[in-house]
């Protein structure tokens, strides 16, 4: 029987057996980039469309959230996604915020938010980079602060102070310093 394969492979090239292959949990052609990305996504944790939540909610993981929060929202070191079908009614605290659905409530991320087409947020957002897409929707206030700057960082200049007025008669000359050991107005 004619195989395709053998007919299109290059005369004198040795057949090829195929890769043993790990079904993929994304329904894609599993493959070394189809493990690396199910690898990947590993560290993601869904909430379903189903799925209702009222109260805190805190992680140390990546959060897709297709269903209803309300209350509070803490991933502050990770990626909060609300996607299409998402809706919150929470303050949110983390490190990137990516809006697909409806947000009602403050945002406050230490990297990013990000308002994806047909995303909505009703509330205020503080996070030193901003982006809303065509299409978004945004009611309330962007506070961008920067990130908080290193101990290193130039230090603040203060302003000069003036000097008294020198009386009558006298010239307004830089004082000496004092020797060690001595008071100086003594």
């Amino acid at each position: 029987m004619w195989k395709r394969d053998e007919a299109v492979r290059p005369a004198g090239s040795p057949p090829v057996a195929p890769a043993p292959q790990a079904p993929a949990a994304t329904g894609t052609t599993p493959g070394p980039r189809a493990e690396a990305r199910t690898n990947m996504e590993k560290d993601i944790v869904n909430i379903g469309k189903s799925v209702v939540i009222k109260g805190e909610l805190n992680g140390s993981e990546d959060l897709t959230i297709e269903g209803h929060v309300e209350g509070t929202i803490q991933l502050r070191e990770h990626v909060l996604t609300i996607g299409p079908n998402g809706r919150i009614k929470a303050q949110v605290f983390a490190k990137s915020v990516i809006v697909l659905g409806e947000v009602t409530g403050n945002v406050t991320a230490s990297d990013k938010v990000d308002i994806r087409d047909n995303g909505s947020v009703d509330g205020d957002i503080v996070s030193p980079r901003v982006a809303i897409a065509e299409g978004a929707h945004f009611r309330g206030s962007v506070d961008m602060q920067r990130k908080a700057q290193p101990a290193q960082a130039k230090p603040v200049a203060t302003p000069p102070q003036p000097q008294p007025a020198a009386p009558q008669g006298q010239q307004n000359q830089p004082a000496a310093p004092a020797p060690a050991g001595q008071r100086v107005g003594a």
